[in-house]
């Protein structure tokens, strides 16, 4: 009689943790879900993607949650960035960002990019500029910078990015995304401490699905 009591009790017990979990995060007030999704890769893997530029303060401040929270993602989530390109310093920071990617140093310089612009005040807008930091950083030749940098790889992926960016209906960044369709900004999640929470939810929500 007691096991089965206690076994009544366990079932309430995570039927209302459920109940709560479900009713803690809302559609439309935490998160945006798009009407029409963006098309992420069928690969049996949840995509969580960020929008950001690097001369944003608030995504650089972002990185420091981002950065360790990363580490606690499972296997079966894929998590990756797109530049947005709202404006000339930001589609010129989003080539730097493909030029390191297609260099296959990106990950090696990414947090140094963001430390430069925001700590050392560099602005990193203009590519002999950004030249010298590749080669400063990540052992970058000179030859190798430029002949990435006008690459039609770097501009494929630029115009792919904005496009995507564009489709994700968002007016500012930092924001993230999830499989493409749920959009998750500090000002609807409450705080940026608190966007990967709401994403953390969605990917529940996603796998559960």
């Amino acid at each position: 009689m007691l096991s089965s009591l206690k076994k009544w009790m366990t079932a309430g017990l995570v039927m209302m943790a459920s109940i709560a979990s479900a009713a803690e995060y809302e559609a439309g007030k935490h998160y945006k879900v798009l009407e029409k999704a963006v098309p992420v890769m069928q690969d049996g893997q949840i995509h969580v993607e960020e929008a950001f530029w690097y001369g944003c303060s608030h995504c650089y401040s972002l990185e420091s949650v981002i950065v360790p929270w990363k580490k606690t993602l499972a296997k079966d989530v894929t998590f990756s960035r797109v530049p947005a390109m709202f404006g000339r310093a930001w589609v010129v920071h989003a080539q730097l960002y493909y030029t390191a990617d297609a260099l296959g140093v990106l990950e090696q310089v990414h947090g140094d990019i963001f430390n430069a612009i925001h700590l050392q005040k560099l602005r990193l807008v203009d590519k002999n500029e950004q030249r010298d930091f590749l080669m400063t950083k990540a052992g970058v030749s000179a030859e190798e910078f430029d002949k990435a940098y006008e690459s039609f790889a770097v501009r494929s992926k630029m115009t792919r990015g904005d496009k995507r960016v564009r489709a994700f209906e968002i007016s500012g960044v930092p924001t993230l995304i999830v499989n493409g369709q749920y959009v998750v900004d500090a000002s609807s999640a409450g705080s940026q401490a608190e966007m990967v929470n709401v994403v953390n939810y969605l990917i529940e929500q996603e796998r559960a699905r």
